[in-house]
């Protein structure tokens, strides 16, 4: 066992234990993937990330990323957490303004702008329309008629997720998914508010398990409805996301397009826990 740094940062809002928590080892040299995934269920938070020496050109540093049972190659909250916990450890990046992050799937940048972090968000590996079974077969898991359903696409950039539009951020906040239905489809639904609100949609972020897991605030899945809601017309520039309202999580997350067209998914990171951990 060595000690190791160790922080737990709550990603994507500006009060701690209102967003999306996180768990990152900041020194995780020598560890290899099976204490890592037994620590990654212990911590018992939706991801734990392990930082470690880049293996790239041009990375500043490298990250595994981990929920209870498996490795992603990218996810968004724990892309900011860790980054974020990077700096505040003292880690300085190559680059003034901009941190360099090695993952599973490639180097992701990550921009810094005093607290808020934003990521570049990452293409898509699956983007296409569902199979009308599969939409009867969503609509069921929601609860909701099939003709509410107004759009829907695979936005794989990492979890498998689909996203799904509804006519308002009060349909998506009335959703109670039936587990069962679900399976093991993991689903993004997204709603608009009304002109004037504070966020321009509400996003809700389920995956089907039983009871059905609903995640307080998703980077991945913003990224990929971002990339979907422009391509369709549905959004014509940046607009801000709130997530997990239905749950008692106040997240949001900033979405911006840059003069080349590129998407980034920002956030606020909180500090809440500091120290050590033997592994």
């Amino acid at each position: 066992m060595v000690n190791r740094s160790y922080a737990e940062v709550d990603v994507f809002s500006v009060e701690p234990y209102f967003g999306n928590p996180l768990a990152v080892v900041l020194e995780s040299e020598g560890l290899g993937t099976e204490a890592m995934q037994r620590f990654a269920k212990w911590t018992n938070l939706s991801e734990t990330t392990f930082l470690l020496p880049p293996t790239q050109p041009g990375a500043d540093y490298r990250v595994r990323i981990f929920t209870g049972t498996q490795e992603f190659p990218f996810a968004g909250h724990p892309t900011l957490g860790s980054a974020a916990a990077w700096l505040r450890a003292g880690g300085v990046p190559a680059r003034d303004g901009v941190v360099i992050q090695e993952c599973g799937a490639g180097l992701v940048p990550v921009r810094v702008d005093g607290e808020r972090l934003a990521f570049k968000a990452p293409p898509l590996t699956r983007y296409e329309p569902l199979t009308e079974e599969l939409l009867v077969r969503i609509a069921a898991a929601l609860g909701v008629p099939r003709e509410r359903l107004l759009d829907a696409s695979w936005i794989v950039n990492g979890p498998p997720w689909i996203g799904v539009r509804l006519a308002s951020a009060a349909e998506v906040l009335a959703l109670d998914p039936d587990p069962v239905a679900l399976g093991e489809l993991c689903v993004g639904v997204v709603g608009p508010h009304a002109p004037g609100a504070e966020a321009e949609v509400e996003v809700r972020a389920f995956v089907g398990e039983d009871p059905v897991f609903e995640d307080p605030v998703t980077g991945s899945l913003n990224a990929g409805l971002a990339h979907w809601l422009l391509d369709t017309g549905v959004m014509s520039g940046g607009y801000v996301a709130a997530q997990g309202t239905a749950i008692g999580f106040r997240g949001r997350v900033h979405l911006s397009v840059d003069d080349d067209g590129e998407i980034w998914v920002g956030g606020d990171v909180t500090s809440c826990v500091s120290g050590t951990v033997e592994l």
